[in-house]
C-alpha cells in the first residue's frame, strides 16, 4: 500500500475514534436485520459499542420507539444476556416484550425517583460487559452526560439506548446516532386495514460519519421486515404533518 494513502487510512480511523465512533471488533460485525438501514452506518453494520438516542416527544412516537428498541434487543439478547432499563415514570408493558421475542424476565426494570439516578444507574450498568444493551429515559441529556456514557460503551462494549424527551435542536450530544421512530398504520396480510404487525417509519436524523434517512420497517413476528409496497407518500405526509402540528 502506498504509504501516503496508508497515513490518510490511519488518520481517518483516528478522527473517527475522536469523534466517538469505535469501529466493530472482529467477530463483532453481524447485522441486525434492518436491512438498508444498516448501510446508513460506517461499514454498513449496525453500530453495537455505541449510544443511540431516541426522539420521543410524543407518547405515540415514545411507544414506537419502545417496540423498535425491542425488536433490536431480540436479536442484542440472543446469547442469554440480559438488559436494563432505568427510567423514572416507565410506560412499558413488560409483557408486551413477548410479541417481539423478548423475554420480560431477563429486562432489569429499574424505576427510580430522579433523573440523576437515571444517568448513575445508566453510567454504571454500561460498564458491566455481561450486560446485552441499556436502556435509559429522560427528559434530556447534556454533552458532557452523553460523553460519559459513551466513554462507559467503549470500555464494555455494551448497546446504550437513550429515549429522550426533550427534541430541541440546539442540543448537542456525541451520540452515534439520533433516530425518530413513528408509528404508521398496519394492515394485514390482505392489504385491508386491521391489526396486522407493527409498522413504523424509521428516520435517522443523525448518523455519525454515516447517511440520514427515512425508512418504512415492521416487525413481522420474529425479524424486521422492510416494506416492500411503500403507502400513498401524500396521505403519510399528511398525517404526519399532523403530529407535527401536535408537536408545536
Amino acid at each position: 500500500m502506498d504509504a501516503k494513502k496508508e497515513i490518510l487510512i490511519r488518520l481517518q480511523q483516528d478522527i473517527l475514534l475522536w469523534q466517538g465512533f469505535k469501529p466493530q471488533a472482529a467477530g463483532k460485525g453481524e447485522r441486525v436485520g434492518l436491512g438498508e438501514i444498516e448501510q446508513a452506518f460506517p461499514g454498513g453494520v449496525f453500530p453495537k459499542t455505541a449510544i443511540h438516542e431516541f426522539i420521543t416527544v410524543l407518547p405515540e412516537d415514545a411507544a414506537a420507539s419502545d417496540g423498535f428498541i425491542a425488536g433490536l434487543l431480540a436479536i442484542l439478547m440472543q446469547d442469554g444476556a440480559a438488559c436494563v432499563w432505568v427510567s423514572t415514570s416507565r410506560r412499558l408493558f413488560p409483557a408486551s416484550l413477548s410479541g417481539f421475542n423478548v423475554e420480560p424476565e431477563r429486562i432489569i426494570f429499574m424505576d427510580v425517583k430522579t433523573e440523576k439516578d437515571v444517568l448513575w444507574i445508566t453510567e454504571e450498568a454500561l460498564k458491566c460487559e455481561g450486560l446485552a444493551a441499556v436502556v435509559a429515559e429522560l427528559n434530556n441529556l447534556s454533552l458532557i452526560e452523553s460523553r460519559r456514557l459513551q466513554l462507559a460503551v467503549e470500555e464494555s462494549g455494551v448497546t446504550g439506548f437513550i429515549l429522550r424527551k426533550d427534541a430541541s435542536k440546539g442540543v448537542s450530544t456525541v451520540a452515534t446516532a439520533r433516530w425518530k421512530i413513528s408509528p404508521l398504520r398496519t394492515e394485514t396480510e390482505e392489504g385491508m386495514p386491521g391489526l396486522g404487525f407493527p409498522r413504523w417509519r424509521v428516520e435517522l436524523l443523525k448518523v455519525r460519519n454515516g447517511n440520514p434517512g427515512s425508512w418504512i420497517l415492521e416487525w413481522a413476528g420474529e425479524c424486521f421486515e422492510e416494506v416492500a409496497k411503500v403507502m400513498e407518500v401524500a396521505d403519510e405526509s399528511a398525517w404526519s404533518e399532523q403530529q407535527d402540528r401536535q408537536i408545536g
